[in-house]
């Protein structure tokens, strides 16, 4: 839980103090898979300690808690896509939310959000290729 927090709190200055490329690059090098780790969690462990670290770190936004969990992911040998989607609110307003899909279910970012709403935007792994 402590290294979940640490890396939730890392990945956040990522976003306050970086151009957001060189956060992309850097969450890509920490997501490479451990080698040297016994008890793999599962993808639903995963989602719940991002979930509980997220509220103790200021502004830990969707976007965050996303790049957190997928990292964690694929760092542990899980299949994670970040998924990000935007709409348009009831106001008129741009709208916009960060989730990671595992398997084809929603580990974290999906709860108590209609996702169908979000029109998903292109993979940043497929932009990069």
């Amino acid at each position: 839980m402590l290294k979940t927090l640490a890396l939730v709190w890392l990945v956040r200055l990522g976003l306050w103090l970086l151009p957001f490329q060189l956060t992309r690059r850097l969450t890509r090098r920490l997501a490479r898979p451990a080698t040297q780790f016994t008890g793999w969690p599962a993808a639903e462990q995963i989602g719940w300690a991002v979930e509980v670290a997220g509220p103790l770190v200021p502004r830990a936004t969707c976007l965050t808690q996303a790049l957190a969990a997928q990292i964690l992911l694929r760092r542990y040998g899980h299949p994670a896509s970040l998924c990000i989607g935007v709409a348009r609110g009831r106001d008129k307003t741009f709208e916009a939310h960060a989730w990671v899909e595992c398997g084809g279910a929603v580990v974290i970012g999906g709860e108590n959000i209609d996702l169908t709403q979000y029109t998903v935007l292109p993979s940043l792994e497929a932009a990069q290729s």
